[in-house]
């Protein structure tokens, strides 16, 4: 899928990865980009319309979805990250609202326009996916789900033309890693490789040095084979 003249949504947009992935839907040409956020930032750019957007409220899903209409992408980024434990029941609620059940909303709610386009979701994920990151607890255990959820995703909609991504981020220069010691990709770079691999249709997006170091053991490995084999049974 080339994203030229292409209507792309991205939720989480104000900054970060999100930001840098309106600016390069921009560069490759995309006709409008809808940049979704809870305080949505201005950009200069009029193919970029600010939508006011909390994924966990449903109200509001359902407006932004009869307010775009048609849609080719839909980037399910907004995340949430605490740097919790799984002492606290509330912390883990709050993070499978946002990482988990907002993903799903968004891409329940936009469906219908995704199938019409024949169109894709992008589920901006994280490395904790596949493996808990302890100071992250909470973050990892939803974005696990998360992943789950992206997996359940391509197998129920590949019947109805809607392709589904996963993108497996490793450390990014974002807030969430502002005092993080180690070495980060920057948010620009990994926008690059989340399109670049759209484009080519990859189904699980390692989109950046530390991601890619893992890439050939995921899609060669036995569990990427018992996915494709179960997703045979659907």
């Amino acid at each position: 899928m080339n994203i030229a003249d292409k209507t792309v949504l991205i939720t989480g947009a104000s900054r970060g990865i999100g930001r840098a992935l309106a600016d390069e839907a921009l560069r490759r040409g995309a006709e409008r980009v809808y940049a979704a956020a809870r305080r949505p930032a201005a950009h200069p750019d009029e193919r970029v319309t600010p939508l006011t957007l909390d994924v966990t409220d449903a109200a509001q899903v359902q407006a932004a979805a009869e307010r775009v209409g048609s849609l080719d992408i839909l980037i399910n980024n907004a995340g949430l990250a605490l740097y919790e434990g799984l002492g606290d029941r509330a912390t883990l609620e709050r993070h499978l609202a946002v990482n988990l059940f907002g993903t799903y909303a968004m891409s329940e709610a936009f469906l219908p326009a995704l199938m019409r386009s024949g169109g894709a979701i992008v589920n901006n994920l994280s490395l904790n996916s596949l493996a808990p990151l302890p100071v992250l607890a909470a973050y990892s255990v939803s974005k696990a789900a998360a992943f789950s959820l992206t997996q359940s995703l391509r197998t129920s909609l590949a019947g109805r033309g809607v392709r589904v991504h996963a993108v497996l981020i490793g450390p990014t220069d974002t807030d969430m890693t502002r005092d993080l010691d180690i070495p980060k990709a920057s948010p620009e770079s990994v926008a690059r490789a989340i399109f670049d691999a759209v484009d080519r249709g990859e189904e699980d997006i390692f989109p950046d040095p530390v991601a890619q170091s893992l890439a050939d053991g995921w899609r060669n490995g036995a569990v990427k084979a018992f996915e494709r084999q179960l997703a045979e049974l659907g």
